[in-house]
């Protein structure tokens, strides 16, 4: 089983940044068919944590927390296409509640996976809506 890495942006070492960033890309914008501006700024801000798992040819799956005004974001939730199924986005979403901890989270689902952030503490609190052609759900677990 492979070990869930956890680091800010200025504790990555450039190979294990290209290889994060080429997965989040192979996902969402080559397999998804999104052309959206996928390195926004906010993978270098000071409080952002990336999280992801890896094997001998790089990152398997990735999710990155960022600090909200009023608690964290939990987003680019992404599992390498020969990786799927093995448990390894649990296991980052498991690690992501663990790290934010009593503090409220948010984050915009894709709406056929609503049902699977639910196994996290996740509700949808708002009306669905479409990004970059994709259905998705905003979801929230509270703080306390």
């Amino acid at each position: 089983m492979s070990s869930v890495w956890v680091a800010a942006f200025t504790d990555l070492d450039a190979s294990t940044l290209y290889g994060l960033l080429r997965l989040r890309v192979d996902v969402f914008v080559v397999e998804q068919r999104c052309s959206y501006r996928e390195l926004d700024g906010r993978d270098t801000e000071p409080s952002t944590q990336h999280l992801w798992t890896a094997d001998s040819t790089g990152p398997t799956a990735y999710l990155r927390v960022l600090a909200e005004p009023s608690g964290w974001r939990i987003g680019r939730v992404c599992t390498r296409r020969n990786a799927r199924g093995a448990g390894l986005a649990g296991r980052l979403m498991d690690a992501a509640v663990h790290l934010t901890g009593d503090a409220p989270v948010v984050l915009d689902a894709q709406s056929p996976l609503a049902g699977w952030y639910e196994r996290f503490g996740f509700t949808v609190c708002g009306a669905p809506f479409l990004e970059d052609g994709i259905p998705h759900v905003p979801m929230a677990r509270p703080g306390g």
